[in-house]
């Protein structure tokens, strides 16, 4: 069956409290996100290389081994993008037809359209997947979390979708403890990639994007919530491993 968990309201946890200055309300948050990526989707993975100084596809491919994805099993990868976690689920499991992209914006499946042939891609939330129960051995969502309504909602999902045994994999970034890394995290990522975006694309949302990204890791609520959030949904063992103080990496079984 096609469940529908979301609506159930498990938890009514919102990964960041409401930006005033970007919307006025909880629920015009969802259309607020979706436009921007909507509009930012063609200039996204040059926006990736600009961020990450192009390790990213790298780090995302070992993350993903890590955490226990192996050849052969089905992949759903949550807020697909442009496809920047699919391309490495594809490169590991062996075969685009066992992954699945999920995203809320036509503009980002458009994109992803282009570099994951024979990968199904459909347009849809992750507090409401429109695939069955138990359908998939691994879930990942790549820096994205900090975009859905509610992360009880969200994972009350993730398990659904996910057989039992199945890992769930939050690739996200998080705001540093100490104040030297939070010093230099503040300025890369909320003044200086921003810069770069602005004039790389100088017509075009990019910076705004980007600017918005790092308001979201600022205000995000901290691991321990959403490892208890992760708990709270079903998922046994949550764990976070971080590095650089920065580059987070949930995993939990469901």
């Amino acid at each position: 069956m096609t469940g529908s968990a979301s609506e159930a309201g498990q938890g009514g946890t919102a990964p960041h409290p409401v930006l005033a200055h970007r919307y006025a309300r909880a629920e015009e948050r969802e259309g607020f996100v979706r436009a921007l990526f909507d509009a930012t989707a063609p200039h996204y993975d040059r926006i990736d290389r600009i961020f990450s100084l192009g390790t990213g596809p790298g780090y995302r491919r070992r993350a993903l081994r890590e955490a226990g994805l192996r050849p052969g099993m089905r992949v759903l990868d949550v807020a697909v993008g442009t496809g920047l976690v699919a391309r490495q689920a594809v490169t590991i499991t062996g075969d685009p037809a066992l992954v699945t992209g999920l995203d809320p914006s036509e503009g980002m499946l458009a994109e992803a359209r282009k570099s994951l042939p024979g990968v199904t891609l459909i347009q849809g939330r992750a507090e409401r997947i429109p695939l069955p129960d138990a359908s998939v051995d691994f879930l990942s969502m790549g820096y994205a979390l900090r975009h859905v309504a509610d992360l009880g909602a969200a994972f009350a999902e993730y398990r659904r979708v996910l057989r039992p045994g199945g890992t769930v994999l939050l690739l996200e970034i998080g705001r540093p403890e100490s104040r030297l890394a939070h010093l230099i995290e503040r300025f890369y990522m909320g003044a200086a990639i921003p810069a770069l975006c602005w004039i790389a694309a100088p017509r075009h949302r990019s910076g705004e994007l980007m600017k918005y990204y790092w308001e979201t890791i600022e205000a995000c609520v901290p691991a321990g919530t959403i490892l208890g959030a992760l708990s709270d949904a079903g998922f046994t063992a949550p764990s976070c491993a971080t590095e650089l103080e920065v580059f987070r990496a949930y995993t939990a079984r469901a």
